[in-house]
């Protein structure tokens, strides 16, 4: 689906960009308070490029970020994990 590929693909570029900031906030378990800005910046740029309904009726995005952003970094040592 494209919706799921365009989320994955700006996630993936949040991930590439930022990737000492989400190690820090692992680390530190602030990770969303961290890449507020830039979670927020990608979310507007998936809202923008897919339809009213899509971007209601589905989590791609917040999925992703997990999936991209969050997941790969499980070797991070955390006390969330």
């Amino acid at each position: 689906m494209k919706a799921m590929r365009l989320a994955r693909a700006i996630a993936s570029d949040i991930s590439l960009y930022n990737e000492q900031k989400i190690v820090k906030g692992i680390e530190q378990d602030n990770l969303f308070d961290v890449l507020k800005e830039e979670i927020e910046e990608g979310r507007e740029l998936y809202k923008s490029r897919v339809s009213a309904e899509i971007f209601a009726q589905t989590n791609f995005f917040e999925r992703a970020i997990v999936d991209v952003v969050v997941r790969p970094k499980g070797h991070v040592r955390s006390r969330i994990w």
